[in-house]
């Protein structure tokens, strides 16, 4: 079952797509892909709908971010070891964890905005893990009846504002529309085995990356399982799970995105992204 919500930002409404990949609305039947849509319970009652009895949505709407309410990001860092490789670190003994601010989430064809004073905006796509349930202490056996779904998440970085601005790495992960998700979160009942899944992604048609879940040093269940030691999980809560090889900041020379440019990224049965990307021109807010 693939879940998508759409419209103008802020008034996003639900939608399911059909055997047929037509878009259907399900405001009628739930208020919005929120926790209690997310739960085990809550997917079933939705699976149950015959879709075709659901009105179609016709046209080219707008893709918001497939939750409505994410309460914390997630992120693993150096979670792939040519990636490790690429950035001069030896690979991990324990998952590196990270948290993107929420501020930073954005649809998944919504335009990327380098943020004044960057010059190192970089790209990474990630498979995302959205939590379906409460979950605390989870053993690695049980930590994928705790999962959701599964959604193509485009972790945007400044490398600069992350390793040279001092303090954790959350600076150079937080900037507005760093955080793309979607298009739509395929259930977990449609992805028996989250490790066999292909990453892509293109930066005004090279492609740059090219991997696998299947070379994650640490798996989805690990992912799960560890971080519900440290904190409580969330339903609609973000687990981005680490990128492969093949960033900007990896190339010889290194080279990052600029105005103008078009990411293109994608994740075998999970969908496409689409972002152009442009300088920032607010004035900012002040007091």
């Amino acid at each position: 079952m693939k879940l998508f919500r759409y419209g103008s930002p802020g008034r996003e409404k639900p939608g399911v797509i059909d055997a047929n990949g037509k878009l259907r609305d399900l405001s009628a039947v739930i208020d919005d892909i929120d926790a209690q849509a997310l739960s085990r319970e809550g997917r079933a009652r939705i699976a149950a709908i015959d879709p075709q009895t659901l009105p179609e949505v016709t046209g080219q709407p707008r893709y918001g971010t497939p939750v409505a309410y994410v309460s914390k990001m997630i992120c693993v860092g150096m979670n792939y070891a040519e990636h490790a490789a690429e950035t001069g670190t030896p690979p991990p003994e324990q998952p590196v964890l990270f948290m993107k601010a929420t501020s930073a989430i954005v649809g998944p064809n919504d335009d990327v905005v380098i943020p004044r004073g960057s010059v190192k905006t970089d790209w990474e796509v990630e498979l995302g893990v959205v939590i379906g349930d409460i979950t605390r202490n989870v053993s690695e056996e049980n930590a994928l009846k705790h999962v959701a779904g599964y959604l193509v998440v485009n972790d945007v970085s400044e490398r600069e504002f992350q390793f040279d601005h001092g303090g954790q790495w959350v600076k150079g992960k937080s900037c507005d529309t760093f955080g793309p998700l979607g298009p739509w979160l395929v259930t977990s009942e449609e992805i028996t085995d989250p490790q066999n899944l292909d990453l892509w992604l293109e930066v005004n048609g090279h492609r740059y990356q090219n991997g696998t879940t299947r070379t994650m040093i640490f798996g989805v269940a690990k992912l799960v399982s560890h971080i519900s030691r440290y904190m409580t999980l969330l339903p609609g809560d973000v687990i981005s799970t680490g990128t492969p090889a093949g960033v900007g900041l990896g190339q010889k020379p290194p080279k990052y995105l600029r105005a103008g440019d078009v990411i293109e990224l994608g994740i075998s049965g999970l969908g496409q992204q689409r972002q152009h990307v442009r300088a920032d021109t607010q004035n900012g807010t002040t007091a």
